[in-house]
């Protein structure tokens, strides 16, 4: 079964909304499209919608934390919500929870 993700762009916001399972066989399109994105347009936020996500693992650890870095670099910021508690334990147990603002909804991460 396929899982596609959605992007909306906002000025220089990216808002990528995650499917039902973030793993190691849809990431691979996730950071492949997600560079395009990034190369053809000025971004300095991503967002990630995690609201109707209910499982990854780490490839999905992954691909958060290259963006991350990649923000960070370019000094922009990435935020997040609509964890579960479950993605929630995962964020926390790698470490991604210290390192992204997370939200209750979209338009406060992304003005955040």
């Amino acid at each position: 079964m396929s899982q596609t993700f959605y992007y909306e762009a906002r000025a220089h916001v990216l808002i990528i909304h995650l499917p039902k399972e973030l793993d190691n066989h849809n990431c691979r399109n996730l950071r492949y499209e997600t560079d395009l994105l990034l190369s053809e347009n000025y971004v300095n936020r991503i967002v990630f919608d995690f609201s109707n996500t209910e499982f990854m693992d780490s490839s999905g650890i992954g691909v958060l934390l290259n963006r991350y870095k990649q923000m960070k670099a370019s000094g922009g910021k990435v935020t997040l919500y609509g964890a579960s508690a479950q993605v929630g334990r995962v964020l926390a147990q790698s470490g991604v929870e210290r390192l992204m603002e997370h939200y209750d909804d979209k338009e406060a991460a992304v003005i955040g």
